[in-house]
């Protein structure tokens, strides 16, 4: 009989306990991971929301502000610029912007493909770390006769984008392994809808900290002739701005550093019950780790190891099982959805500056009033499609499934692409019909595959390879975001003459992204439905069950129990 453990809360909840009489290791895991299928949705469910969920928050705080302080760089630093004087160059602008997705693939899978390795628990507040620090580095960074600001701002963003994409696969998991099987959409969904609140906080803060700065500001009509008071004022401004989004990092920290292992993680990676019950007493007493009984822990892993059925994660268990094709298409499908989804995502962004042209939020009399109706109309427009998409997502997600809201939301983009590519010149006389199309489609991007491309990789994998599936995925859409950046970014301005801002291509590339939300629709098809089906289940550990692996029993299980069938005992 394996020994129980103290420790145990509201909070967390010490499922380790409840199965310590049964001395089958695979029942135990059965029973114990159905009781956390079956919980009821409570406190350790929200806490667990919440601490995942702000570093989303800050994660899309940090993204969304640098797209408001570029401008003030320009400001800052181009002040003595030959051409267009107070305005960042196009090159930097986007090696600032593009920094951040670069760090963020190289974060998702490093983390993605660490987290299966030495486990959740380990990894997670380590990309938070690197994120506040990574933040507070760039907000006191300046430039020096040795090195320019745009060459440490890269460096410092990069690291901080390795930070952000460990957070992406880590998160999702950590969420998805908590979970109730009845509402882990919604308690995903609501993870990932933080980065909406993110994008508002950005913009809120820009507005806070240009109102506290307006007396300064109403100095210059222009960037070019915002010198003096009014140059020192902005430098102040994007420091504050890009500096708040290490605080709630640090409110956040404390609780992911101390957050318990993953059960599914113990039982399935890790096999070490004993010291997964240490862990969890320690985390319930503020300790970093537990410290069990070395003899016992010893005798309990050697009496499991050759009767647990899941198979150990090894590369040549990796090739095998996506090699086949009901489980490789799901990696296919779940990567290249997310890869079509940031291409037009990130690529929409192109269109703010005349958005916010549209509803009058791109120009001012002084810097004070270009500065704030730029955070004004960026308010505007989050709160008018991102928000609400967001969070319809979450209480739709458990009822409506998974792949229906992906299919519907990229069927619709689809059509909002190819109306706004194929009448893209009759729309810029009807500033209202083009908002109205612009507003859908972040509406229909995240009550859509923005938010399920997140939700699917992090249930559809098995244990062992989840956190490195889904950090795969993620990568994958990342680098499509980069190729949005660097390459429809220039491709827009096809054709206008050097030095203007003018975008004569623009409708070109959004019958592009139409093309690219199609091929979304098709690799949609590839991804199961997850809704309301345990992970066991997704990953084809349960038989009788239309995904079943037979090869997801290890083989000192299979070998254990063809002797035992020999002997004519009976196999448990």
């Amino acid at each position: 009989m394996a020994r129980t453990t103290a420790g145990g809360n509201a909070a967390f909840h010490n499922f380790h306990n409840d199965y310590a009489h049964i001395d089958d290791p695979n029942e135990r895991r059965r029973l114990a991971l159905a009781e956390i299928d079956k919980a009821p949705f409570g406190w350790y469910h929200v806490r667990a929301v919440v601490v995942a969920g702000i570093g989303f928050f800050t994660d899309a705080y940090d993204i969304f502000a640098i797209n408001l302080v570029t401008s003030m760089l320009g400001v800052v630093f181009w002040q003595t610029a030959k051409s267009k004087p107070g305005v960042i160059s196009t090159d930097s602008d986007t090696a600032i912007k593009v920094a951040t997705s670069g760090g963020t693939v190289l974060g998702q899978v490093g983390f993605g493909i660490l987290a299966d390795i030495v486990g959740r628990k380990r990894m997670y507040g380590l990309e938070l770390i690197l994120i506040i620090f990574a933040t507070l580095a760039q907000s006191l960074s300046s430039a020096s006769p040795g090195i320019s600001v745009v060459g440490l701002i890269i460096f410092w963003r990069v690291l901080m984008g390795v930070g952000i994409g460990g957070d992406y696969p880590l998160s999702s998991i950590i969420t998805s392994e908590f979970a109730t099987t009845k509402w882990r959409g919604a308690m995903m969904g609501a993870v990932f809808a933080m980065q909406g609140i993110g994008q508002l906080a950005a913009a809120l803060i820009a507005l806070i900290v240009t109102t506290g700065f307006k007396e300064s500001l109403l100095t210059a009509k222009n960037a070019a002739a915002c010198d003096g008071v009014c140059q020192l004022a902005v430098d102040k401004m994007w420091r504050v701005i890009i500096g708040f989004g290490a605080v709630p990092g640090c409110i956040a920290l404390y609780y992911r550093l101390t957050i318990p292992e993953t059960p599914r993680y113990t039982f399935d990676v890790a096999r070490d019950v004993e010291k997964a019950g240490e862990d969890t007493k320690a985390y319930i007493q503020g300790k970093a780790e537990g410290r069990p009984d070395e003899v016992r822990r010893a005798t309990i892993i050697a009496d499991s190891e050759g009767r647990l059925e899941t198979p150990k994660a090894s590369w040549g268990d990796f090739v095998s099982h996506y090699r086949q094709w009901k489980f490789g298409k799901v990696l296919l499908g779940t990567a290249g959805s997310w890869f079509f989804l940031d291409v037009a995502f990130y690529g929409l962004g192109l269109n703010n500056s005349i958005i916010l042209g549209a509803i009058g939020y791109s120009k001012g009399a002084n810097m004070y009033e270009v500065f704030r109706r730029n955070a004004i109309g960026n308010l505007i427009l989050v709160c008018a499609g991102a928000i609400p998409g967001y969070w319809v997502t979450v209480f739709t997600v458990d009822t409506l499934g998974r792949k229906p809201i992906q299919l519907m939301g990229f069927t619709m983009l689809t059509i909002l692409f190819v109306i706004i590519g194929f009448a893209y010149d009759k729309l810029l006389k009807h500033n209202g019909a083009l908002l109205a199309l612009y507003v859908l489609a972040q509406f229909f991007f995240n009550f859509g595959p923005n938010a399920t491309t997140f939700i699917v990789p992090g249930e559809c994998f098995p244990t062992r390879y989840r956190s490195t599936s889904h950090g795969l995925s993620a990568a994958s859409g990342k680098i499509g975001a980069i190729i949005a950046q660097v390459v429809f970014g220039p491709l827009r301005q096809r054709g206008a003459p050097p030095g203007s801002t003018e975008s004569p291509w623009l409708n070109h590339v959004m019958e592009i992204f139409a093309l690219f939300m199609l091929c979304g629709l098709f690799t949609t098809f590839l991804i199961p439905e997850t809704k309301r089906k345990t992970l066991e289940e997704l990953a084809g550990e349960v038989p009788g069950t239309a995904n079943y692996d037979p090869g997801s029993r290890s083989a000192a299980y299979k070998t254990n129990s063809q002797q035992d069938s020999g002997s004519g005992e009976k196999v448990v």
